[in-house]
């Protein structure tokens, strides 16, 4: 069966709670090294590239990239792992504690180096990985070390993952340890497996193996919905848990619970960039959305979303909350035209203006009830520049603002009507409490407010003038006021307000 139980204004409420959920990442940590250069010709030597590198970078990866994910989606990770006493282990440490969201929790093994892997890239193009890696199980003081800081930090979370990359670390004693210590605490453990025989995970409550991984486990294809179905459910039986998630790449989800239906849930990706490290980001994902408190389906809802956002960007990448609420929002504004756009989308098309030489302009607020003074303000912003974006607050920015009885009309309509105004060439919304954050994302050049605040009250005003825009403001046409027509719906009229901000 396909889920369509929560809608995704239900989604993006648990996504707002996501600074709550608490989640314990256990696993092998790995440094991505990249070295990318420019090739111009072959080796003499050999039939091989010359790559001259121009710029070298170094990402968290492994494990690490599942913590990271965490805080980038605004939860809070504790990272359990291990590392080398080298330079290695010591810049994975710099990362870390340069990463809010993360606490680091380092077991340092002299005798082990940290695991490393550089990619030397032409551009987009992959030419060599470098693995330095041991892959040995880690010795029973090591491991020993491990299990300790397991079972010290598991009162501090709500969610434990185990992210097994086969690199030694969840060897058989923390992979049994860690799942006996969950189990004992009464934690929820997702445990993203490598090993072949599912049974080493017995006692996880979350299994998300992928097609692949599946299909070695369990020896049946998971590529239609009616296999990947009895394929989880093999896995599940393998497990003794109460779910498993199968990722099946571009053909997305398959949830199988325990004496449900199974799930399936086609990808949300709207194009495929890169797939790398997007099953960390499932991961975390998942993690989160449960830590804040969704049900299994919503979580992995969410999980797909963030997934397909993932993939459309190059190279390992991680997903903000505000990129997932953009992409929930405009999937519930289907209904509205092509003006309606992310953030993300948002800079791609300012930057296209840009390159185009047009002056581009920024208005925005709550327009509850679009009314006269609403259409004066958008018509001389748009005469002040050649494109106008207008930002909408959030539903739950505006009851943040106004009140828990507004908006009368939730974004889905204020979005669609606002996208119909003819001055208006883009719409996109933000969740804060102001837009300073999507103007310094945008960089308008005319930044426009009504003429009821001055210039040096207007919320990134001194940003905009920073790097050569302007405020304009448009005289208020008065009698026109949101909260003055709610007011004279409600009883006798007692007066007009100029504020039409609302």
């Amino acid at each position: 069966m396909t889920d369509h139980q929560s809608s995704d204004t239900d989604l993006a409420d648990i996504v707002r709670h996501f600074a709550g959920a608490r989640v314990l990442v256990v696993g092998d940590i790995i440094l991505d090294r990249y070295v990318v250069g420019a090739v111009a010709r072959m080796s003499p030597e050999a039939p091989i590239p010359v790559l001259r590198p121009q710029v070298r970078r170094a990402t968290l990866g492994g494990a690490a990239n599942v913590a990271l994910n965490i805080a980038t989606l605004g939860g809070q990770a504790i990272l359990l792992g291990v590392v080398g006493d080298d330079e290695t282990g010591r810049q994975i440490a710099d990362l870390l504690v340069a990463t809010p969201g993360i606490e680091p929790a380092l077991v340092v093994a002299p005798d082990r180096p940290t695991t490393a892997k550089t990619r030397f890239m032409a551009g987009a193009h992959q030419l060599l990985r470098l693995d330095e890696e041991v892959t040995t199980p880690l010795d029973p003081t090591t491991a020993a070390a491990v299990l300790a800081r397991v079972e010290a930090l598991l009162p501090r979370t709500d969610i434990v993952v185990l992210s097994d990359y086969a690199k030694g670390v969840l060897c058989d004693d923390v992979l049994a340890g860690a799942l006996a210590a969950a189990t004992r605490a009464g934690r929820v453990l997702i445990a993203d497996p490598k090993r072949p025989d599912f049974r080493a995970y017995r006692g996880a409550t979350i299994l998300t193996p992928n097609e692949h991984e599946v299909r070695t486990a369990t020896h049946i294809e998971a590529d239609h919905d009616a296999e990947a179905d009895r394929a989880g459910r093999a896995a599940l039986d393998a497990t003794g848990g109460e779910a498993v998630l199968v990722t099946r790449s571009s053909k997305g989800l398959t949830l199988v619970q325990r004496n449900q239906s199974a799930v399936h849930l086609p990808t949300r990706a709207r194009a495929v960039a890169d797939v790398s490290g997007a099953g960390d980001t499932l991961v975390a994902a998942l993690a989160v959305a449960l830590g804040a408190g969704a049900d299994l389906r919503t979580a992995a809802r969410l999980a797909n979303v963030t997934a397909g956002i993932s993939v459309g960007k190059q190279g390992t990448a991680t997903v903000t909350s505000t990129e997932l609420l953009g992409a929930l929002h405009l999937r519930s504004l289907i209904s509205t035209d092509r003006k309606v756009a992310t953030l993300e989308q948002a800079k791609t098309q300012v930057a296209a203006w840009h390159g185009m030489g047009l002056l581009v302009g920024f208005a925005n607020g709550c327009f509850d009830l679009i009314h006269p003074g609403h259409v004066r303000l958008l018509n001389e912003a748009r005469a002040a520049c050649d494109r106008l974006i207008v930002a909408l607050n959030t539903d739950a920015s505006v009851k943040r603002l106004k009140g828990p009885t507004r908006p009368l009309q939730n974004e889905l309509a204020r979005a669609t009507v606002m996208a119909s105004m003819a001055p208006v060439d883009l719409v996109t919304l933000f969740d804060e409490d102001t837009p300073l954050q999507m103007i310094e994302a945008l960089r308008p050049d005319v930044l426009v407010k009504g003429s009821d605040y001055t210039v040096d009250q207007v919320v990134g005003g001194d940003r905009v003038q920073s790097w050569g825009g302007k405020v304009v403001l448009v005289t208020l046409q008065e009698g026109h006021s949101t909260t003055g027509t709610i007011r004279r719906m409600a009883g006798p009229e007692r007066g007009s307000e100029p504020d039409q901000a609302s």
